[in-house]
């Protein structure tokens, strides 16, 4: 009896350097098998990371581009008069002759009969809207000119961003051209009258230019003013149905140009 009592000390110590070695194995087990999943995951992500930054790159580079034939063109337009400046935009934009022009005056009327003396812009600048930069801003111009009605401000939107403008229209429309992304893909247009309305008095009216419908829901009933919108591009019923419906319930009008 005494020798198997005298084993025991030993088994038991045994035991527990076993169980040790055991947890010590599991532990370097799963560090290794930790390291090599973020490895891996690493070597996944780095592909996609690397494409999604050359996309940003490329859109980036697209939008510099455009300011910059923008400002050419600008810069062009400067020695010409007034009234040889909208000619110019109009026509570059397809709408100086013909039914369309006949559609642009209307519109003008309908600007100059509202009430106040104030216009609010806002400007769809998703990715969408890239390819109208070239001849936007100068029919903006405009469009505000001939009006009659003083630019108190401009807003652009775009995937839940955007920005609110003041000042003189010059500051203005050059704070557009170099801070509207024209890229991105959701026409947040409910979020860009929230900011609006935050940053800038009630107008006299609000001008919506854009080409997509809004992707979260319009806050109508909070609008103070009369929304007049410009469905441009192509022509898409759900966009003319969303402006039609925006302008009927604030108490503006659409009009739909065909810009060539």
């Amino acid at each position: 009896m005494a020798r198997k009592h005298a084993s025991s000390p030993l088994n038991i110590h045994e035991s527990f350097s076993d169980v040790a070695l055991l947890m010590l194995a599991t532990f370097i087990f799963l560090l290794v098998t930790i390291l090599i999943t973020n490895k891996m995951a690493e070597s996944e992500q780095l592909p996609r990371l690397k494409k999604s930054v050359a996309q940003l790159e490329k859109d980036l580079e697209e939008v510099k581009t455009t300011n910059q034939r923008l400002t050419r063109n600008m810069d062009e337009l400067s020695s010409m008069t007034p009234e040889g400046q909208m000619e110019h935009a109009l026509a570059a934009a397809g709408i100086g002759q013909g039914k369309n022009r006949k559609d642009f005056e209307l519109f003008i009327k309908g600007l100059k009969d509202l009430p106040g003396k104030d216009l609010h812009l806002m400007v769809d600048a998703t990715g969408s809207m890239h390819g109208v930069t070239t001849f936007l801003i100068p029919v903006l111009r405009v469009i505000v000119i001939r009006s009659d009605k003083r630019l108190s401000a401009i807003t652009w939107f775009s995937d839940d961003k955007s920005a609110t403008y003041t000042g003189s229209i010059g500051e203005m429309f050059d704070s557009l051209m170099q801070g509207a992304p024209f890229i991105g893909n959701r026409e947040t247009l409910g979020r860009a009258f929230k900011h609006a309305m935050r940053e800038a008095p009630a107008p006299g009216a609000y001008l919506l230019i854009g080409d997509e419908p809004s992707t979260d829901p319009l806050p109508y009933i909070s609008i103070p003013s009369p929304v007049f919108t410009l469905p441009i591009g192509r022509d898409n019923p759900e966009t003319n149905w969303a402006y039609k419906t925006l302008a009927e319930k604030t108490g503006g009008k659409m009009l739909h140009l065909e810009f060539k």
